[in-house]
């Protein structure tokens, strides 16, 4: 059989994958052209209309028909609402892409399952992998939520409108269950009358590179890259949604609640022990010592034993680092003991290292 008949018409009574009609190519126009779609994907831009039809009805048939990629035309609430593709075989690839209308919807989690499971028992694939540009926060939660295993970041592996991107990498295989394999650390939005503490977004960069270069800073957090420049806040935002989603860390901007200024950044992190982790943070220049720190770790505190289900954190401080002392301290944390020399500082020198602990009580 050759194209639409030999694509099967796969649903779970929500979503349908079917063969594309010329009633999709209006959808896909729409879709190709949408800002989002042009910033993560590999959609050729500027695109026409006649480019949408050629791919709908020249090229998705050919890769049917000759079976290098699968690609179905996802409907639901009876309307075109984005594709999903399995390339190659027995190892292949998955791609996909909503319309802006279908977004929000838990649409793509379930074309993606019902895609996998027609490759895993009828279209002979044993593993099927994900990729994406590093910073695809959409993508990611649906590789996370259809039981892909997530390995990291491969440098240089995508190559589109000639440039060389690093790529976010997962996968699943024929057995694995397309369910999520850990929680994803979220940051739930938590407030105080003067604070939000939300998560990060792209009009942060600024700010955290203003945080982040500061001498302050610079000083008593040594890991901090120098210079520290916007690319590398946005790489640090990117790999803080990477560990939540594999449920290791849980990260927040602390808002200024009246104009969301960003005021730092605060984090439950090492959450893979079970029932266990670490406070971590920083504070921009000009929020210091207005206790906005011990205010904002109060808050994600409570949340940590009721939503994150902790029941002991601890909390790290260099010798001579009053501010961040007293922010333990004042959050409730004790000091249980010293690590002698064990911090290095930004000009190379060591200094002991305090450690604070905290205990849920019931």
């Amino acid at each position: 059989m050759r194209w639409p008949l030999n694509v099967p018409v796969l649903s779970d009574g929500v979503v349908t994958l079917r063969a594309h009609t010329p009633g999709d190519i209006d959808g896909l126009y729409e879709m190709a052209t949408d800002p989002e779609m042009v910033r993560w994907t590999s959609v050729a831009t500027p695109h026409t209309r006649e480019m949408s039809e050629d791919f709908a009805l020249g090229i998705i048939p050919e890769g049917w028909d000759k079976g290098t990629h699968r690609i179905w035309a996802i409907e639901a609430e009876g309307r075109f609402a984005g594709n999903v593709d399995i390339r190659q075989g027995p190892i292949a690839d998955i791609g996909f892409a909503l319309h802006p209308w279908a977004r929000g919807k838990g649409l793509m989690t379930r074309a993606v399952r019902l895609a996998n499971d027609w490759a895993f028992t009828e279209g002979g694939i044993e593993i099927v992998h994900w990729r994406s540009h590093v910073g695809n926060e959409a993508s990611l939660r649906i590789a996370h939520a259809t039981g892909f295993t997530m390995h990291g970041t491969t440098p240089g592996l995508l190559h589109e409108r000639g440039r060389v991107l690093d790529a976010w990498t997962a996968s699943i295989r024929f057995g694995d269950a397309p369910f999520a394999r850990t929680p994803w650390a979220e940051s739930t939005v938590l407030e105080s009358e003067r604070l939000r503490l939300r998560p990060m977004v792209e009009s942060d960069l600024s700010r955290i590179t203003e945080a982040c270069s500061d001498a302050d800073s610079q000083h008593w957090l040594s890991n901090l890259p120098r210079p520290y420049t916007e690319v590398t806040a946005r790489a640090y935002v990117a790999d803080c949604v990477w560990q939540a989603a594999k449920g290791s860390k849980a990260t927040w901007a602390i808002a200024d609640r009246a104009t969301d200024q960003l005021l730092g950044n605060v984090a439950v992190m090492d959450m893979l022990r079970p029932g266990s982790g670490e406070i971590g943070y920083w504070m921009h220049p000009d929020a210091r010592g207005k206790g906005v720190m011990t205010e904002a770790t109060r808050l994600v505190v409570a949340h940590a034993w009721s939503g994150l289900d902790r029941r002991r954190l601890v909390l790290y401080a260099a010798d001579g680092n009053i501010g961040s002392n007293k922010v333990a301290e004042a959050a409730g944390f004790t000091r249980y003991g010293t690590q002698t020399l064990a911090e290095r500082l930004g000009d190379g020198t060591y200094v002991d290292l305090h450690g604070y602990e905290l205990l849920r009580l019931s």
